[in-house]
């Protein structure tokens, strides 16, 4: 069972959502409350997955609202009632594991939760969209080549089978690596290990269907 709590200020989709999940398999609701500080505050269960509204009327700001979540010890799942491109982008960078509208259905949802809860990012139209059109400077143009660099050797491949894959000689391979980390520590972001690299991957949301791969596949 995946434990679920939900943060939003609308009362009507507070009601909705606790019928929707109590007919959901695998999904235990354990809170559903306004506020990130009232959650918190509880002092009970810790939920595996929280799905945090966006924009709530305490004022509080998103990315820290999803920081003390993360630091409590939950995954996020942003809800929204729009496809805000520049809240998603700052949200995700904060540290939610995924984003969706409220328009979404049930099956949806819980697809979504159960990859939150999966330890994988829940990909959305709305998440791709802006994703695709973030003109972020904290997010470094990469090269077809030095992309496709970047996903095989962060899905746990050995430098010298992401160059065989590439096509491409070991030492031209690290060249490429090599200017990938660069970029993104000129943009300010940790790229310095194969776990940072896989990291900033899911961050970005970058390779559909990203995964971690068997080093000698």
């Amino acid at each position: 069972m995946i434990s679920v709590a939900v943060v939003d200020d609308d009362r009507m989709l507070l009601d909705g959502l606790r019928s929707w999940l109590a007919e959901a398999d695998g999904i235990r609701l354990i809170a559903a409350v306004a506020t990130v500080d009232e959650l918190l505050a509880d002092g009970g269960e810790s939920a595996e997955v929280v799905l945090l509204d966006l924009v709530l009327r305490d004022g509080s700001a998103p990315a820290d609202n999803i920081r003390r979540l993360r630091a409590a010890g939950s995954r996020v799942l942003m809800i929204s009632t729009v496809a805000d491109r520049p809240r998603i982008v700052a949200a995700m960078a904060a540290g939610a594991d995924g984003y969706l509208t409220k328009d979404h259905d049930l099956k949806t949802l819980v697809a979504a939760v159960e990859e939150v809860a999966a330890g994988r990012t829940a990909h959305s139209p709305e998440l791709a969209f802006a994703w695709a059109h973030d003109k972020s400077p904290a997010r470094p143009r990469l090269a077809p080549k030095e992309l496709q660099v970047l996903l095989d050797y962060a899905s746990g491949l050995t430098l010298k089978t992401t160059a065989r894959r590439a096509g491409i000689s070991p030492n031209t391979a690290k060249y490429y690596l090599d200017r990938v980390k660069d970029k993104y520590q000129q943009a300010g972001r940790e790229a310095y290990t194969k776990i940072d690299l896989a990291r900033l991957v899911h961050e970005d949301g970058l390779g559909d269907g990203f995964e971690i791969r068997d080093p000698g596949a």
